[in-house]
């Protein structure tokens, strides 16, 4: 696998720099047009480590380009038909962020992350441990960590802050928020989206045990999908050949740099701590694994 350079931090100086996210850059071009540039930073536990992992930046934007391509028809989406030569004609600084930059349309983006799962694990799996059900959504008795859930559920969620942690709602909540009839069309383009991906990446081996999107509107109160949508790092994915009910499954995501993290004396805290060499290289290994099987032919 030939990885250029890892790009921790994006410097363009012919466009002003908006926010610094966990992961993403973002750059004002005009009224209506941003530039998002997705670099290797990785964040675990809500902090951003000091090493990047390398090529997991483009690793992201080409999954989440192939999925918007593929699911348009479901519901548009934030891309703008600009090219990046139009936006940075420099070529130097064009080369920088070539692969993992995308022009996007300035939407109004919306108060929650909608959040969809089809197996029950993580914070789902705990909260049915407890309480029978996920979110306020009672579900069946004596299911297992793991285990497919009968349909889909919608379980939206707060927006946090870079340091603070989502929380999750009721639909109900959701509906304050947003209104009722933009709560139901984002409930429904979630589940609509999940269930056409989920269905189609199980071909290719992976089960999208769970995800999260986020949307936003134009002038006129259309609903987008916005941000990025069914990459490694917002969704949980499986590897469908290593899955059984009642074990959590290996993933293609940050888990194993997670995994690692717990076995060092640390609080959690800023700054993170340096990950070896090795544990970078295999997390980049994962996320390029999962770009191959669900983005080229004939896998």
């Amino acid at each position: 696998m030939n990885t250029p350079p890892a790009l921790y931090e994006s410097s363009l100086t012919s466009l002003t720099l908006l926010a610094r996210g966990k992961v993403r850059d973002i750059y004002d071009i005009d009224a209506q047009h941003m530039l998002i540039v997705t670099t290797d930073r990785l964040s675990a536990f809500d902090v951003i480590l000091p090493d990047p992992i390398p090529g997991k930046g483009r690793v992201l934007t080409a999954v989440s380009n192939f999925w918007f391509a593929k699911l348009q028809h479901i519901i548009p989406n934030h891309l703008s038909t600009m090219t990046l030569a139009e936006v940075l004609p420099d070529a130097e600084e064009r080369a920088q962020v070539e692969g993992r930059a995308i022009i996007v349309k300035k939407l109004q983006p919306l108060p929650v992350e909608a959040i969809v799962r089809g197996y029950l694990i993580g914070s789902g799996w705990k909260d049915y441990q407890k309480s029978g059900a996920v979110c306020g959504i009672q579900l069946p008795e004596g299911l297992q960590q793991a285990q497919q859930l009968p349909e889909a559920i919608f379980t939206p969620s707060t927006k946090a802050g870079v340091a603070e942690h989502d929380e999750n709602i009721a639909f109900a909540e959701a509906v304050a928020l947003m209104g009722e009839d933009l709560a139901v069309q984002v409930r429904d383009a979630s589940l609509a989206l999940y269930t056409e991906a989920a269905a189609y990446a199980k071909q290719r081996g992976i089960i999208i045990a769970d995800t999260k999107f986020e949307f936003g509107t134009d002038s006129d109160g259309t609903l987008y999908l916005i941000d990025e949508a069914l990459t490694p790092d917002s969704s949980r994915f499986w590897p469908a050949d290593q899955y059984q009910v009642g074990i959590s499954p290996p993933s293609f995501d940050k888990q194993y740099v997670r995994d690692y993290l717990e076995t060092l004396d640390w609080d959690k805290t800023a700054p993170g701590p340096s990950l070896p060499a090795e544990v970078a290289e295999f997390c980049a290994a994962k996320y390029h694994e999962a770009e191959v099987r669900l983005t080229q032919a004939g896998v």
